[in-house]
């Protein structure tokens, strides 16, 4: 899946996790679109000043248990 086919607020892991129980340290939380950059913020579900920007066509996985 596309992270810009993902909800603002919705969470997702960047890997697929193998034993399907992720970690807090392992999801993120889709934000805001800033256009200057073409980029979505995804924050760290564990560390909200922690975070990467990520493109839209960026596959991102949710198949997992938290």
């Amino acid at each position: 899946m596309k992270l810009k086919e993902l909800k603002k607020d919705d969470v997702f892991s960047r890997k697929p996790l193998n034993n399907k129980e992720a970690l807090a340290s392992q999801i993120y939380i889709k934000g805001n679109y800033d256009r200057s950059t073409k980029k979505y913020w995804c924050q760290k579900w564990d560390d909200c000043s922690a975070g990467i920007e990520l493109k839209g066509d960026t596959e991102v996985y949710q198949d997992f248990t938290f």
